[in-house]
């Protein structure tokens, strides 16, 4: 019994370690607030891969990549 135990506990820990993380989301907009959003290629945020503009009137403008290094700014109208 407690061998069963002690491989499931392992078979566990071993799919935790194989599972690979989801990208980092950019968070949601708020209610008029203008944000912007800006898509890196790399953690030292020098070349930009995309961007997504949401503005006051809701519309909603993107361009490029969005890749799993984000910047968020969020500006109230």
């Amino acid at each position: 019994m407690i061998r069963r135990i002690l491989l499931t506990a392992a078979l566990v820990g071993a799919s935790v370690l194989v599972v690979p993380g989801s990208p980092a989301q950019a968070r949601a907009c708020r209610i008029d607030h203008e944000c912007v959003t800006t898509y890196y290629s790399d953690s030292s945020h020098t070349t930009v891969m995309g961007e997504k503009l949401e503005s006051c009137s809701g519309t909603v403008y993107t361009w490029g990549v969005r890749s799993g290094y984000p910047t968020f700014v969020e500006s109230p109208c």
